[in-house]
């Protein structure tokens, strides 16, 4: 299991054994008492709660005991979650007894708590277990990997790769490492791919460099089986990759612990965001509908994350023959690259003007963001055909999860004509990311928002 998932599995039962506790215990002092307000001494009771559920953090963080959660049998979970819950009674009885609380608390509450505890801890667990189980197997979660290895090892890797990878993992191909091409490479650019691992121990050293570097280029995290020299050490970090013990080099120096909260942010931000749209949504269709013929919404196919496809949402801004008028334009294009824009496209309706200009065309992609497939800030999402022309540099700016908002949007948008200025942008946000930067870049996004700036 790696470090992603220890971080999920370790916070989300923490969680879960806290609530488990808590309600446990309220229900054993009820079947004791009946009655809330015949208790001894409420405060002690209670009390004795709070210290259940301080053991179970402190356990959790010093000893992590859940740490081959997802591989262990249900009679070995029991014997976990009894093991602990043992632990637990006895520091909580030395720590009522030094208080004196012993001789008031009731012995049957406890008694209660624990045989409860255990059957909801096991069934909690189970649960989880199973949640976890269907959100690894999503493709949107999934880390896809191609490895590389020699040819004389190749079904040794394969074999102990999909033995030890686990749920969260899915292994694309094992290809030999003389059969590299540039086709090959071209292939790769195109696929969906998180990961790679090589596993080369007699292959020359500048063979395996190009191969890290054409991967790091493309923003896709190399897992290598020894260390290789020349290469930058501030984006390497030592680790495990199934049974193998490996030096993984990555632009982006992910924080599992941080990734999570922007997550949550995200969820948070999407929730109010579609609440918002659904709200508006009855007064644009309107104005939609009257202005031009057609859908309110529209859908495209977009890349994401490491070249994951989405459809992406929006309300309609165009005319519906726009995508086939748009060749007919291509040679009044104002940007150099890859990417398509005009100032005064005709294609656009004249309350596509207005939401464009206000920013609204955008709202339904709350839902995208609250499914995942986009984040409230993060990198410009591409269209298929601009993704099909993308080399190893450009590729790199799909190694993050795009946003709604980003660099790109609030260093004015309008005024930059070149996609090599886009990817800089992109990828400065990439190398540079935090908690703070996404904070910066909101408050700079309302801003722009009302302003209007930079959305002609």
């Amino acid at each position: 299991m790696n470090n992603k998932n220890k971080v999920i599995i370790t916070y989300g039962l923490w969680v879960v054994d806290m609530i488990t506790i808590a309600v446990m215990f309220v229900l054993a002092t009820y079947i004791r008492f009946g009655n809330f307000r015949d208790m001894y001494d409420k405060k002690s009771h209670f009390m004795v709660g709070l210290f259940c559920i301080l053991f179970v953090t402190i356990y959790t963080f010093i000893k992590p005991w859940h740490n081959d959660f997802m591989e262990r049998s249900v009679l070995s979970e029991v014997w976990r979650i009894t093991k602990v819950n043992a632990i637990m009674v006895l520091v909580v009885q030395a720590i009522m007894y030094f208080l004196k609380w012993a001789d008031i608390f009731s012995r049957w509450v406890m008694i209660y708590f624990v045989v409860l505890d255990i059957v909801g801890m096991l069934i909690f667990h189970l649960v989880f277990k199973q949640v976890m189980r269907t959100y690894y197997g999503s493709e949107l979660v999934k880390t896809k990997v191609i490895a590389f290895s020699d040819s004389d090892n190749k079904g040794e890797v394969e074999n102990k790769l999909k033995r030890s990878l686990g749920l969260s993992y899915q292994l694309l191909k094992v290809i030999p490492l003389n059969e590299i091409s540039e086709d090959v490479k071209k292939e790769i650019i195109q696929q969906a791919v998180d990961e790679i691992f090589i596993y080369a121990p007699a292959e020359e050293n500048y063979k395996i460099n190009e191969i890290i570097q054409f991967f790091d280029d493309m923003g896709v995290i190399c897992n290598f089986c020894v260390d290789v020299p020349g290469l930058d050490n501030r984006r390497s970090s030592v680790g495990s990759f199934g049974e193998y013990s490996v030096i993984s080099y990555s632009h982006f120096q992910k924080s599992y612990k941080k990734l999570m909260i922007k997550r949550m942010t995200d969820i948070l931000g999407g929730l109010v965001g579609c609440i918002i749209t659904i709200v508006l949504t009855p007064f644009i269709a309107l104005a939609i509908k009257l202005n031009s013929k057609g859908p309110v919404f529209f859908s495209q196919v977009r890349i994401g994350r490491n070249g994951r496809r989405f459809k992406i949402l929006k309300f309609r801004s165009m005319y519906i023959d726009a995508e086939e008028r748009k060749k007919e334009l291509m040679a009044q294009n104002e940007v150099d690259g890859l990417m398509f824009k005009i100032e005064n496209d005709p294609r656009i309706t004249k309350v596509g003007a207005f939401l464009r200009k206000t920013s609204l065309d955008e709202l339904p992609q709350f839902f995208n963001i609250l499914k995942g497939d986009m984040s409230l800030v993060g990198t410009r999402p591409p269209t298929v055909d601009e993704f099909e022309k993308y080399n190893q540099y450009y590729r790199r700016r799909l190694s993050m999860t795009p946003g709604l908002t980003g660099m790109w949007q609030v260093s004015g948008r309008s005024d930059i004509d070149n996609f090599d200025e886009v990817v800089k942008l992109d990828l400065e946000y990439i190398d540079n990311w935090s908690l703070k930067l996404d904070a910066k870049i909101l408050v700079k996004t309302i801003a722009v928002v009302f302003t209007g700036k930079g959305s002609k």
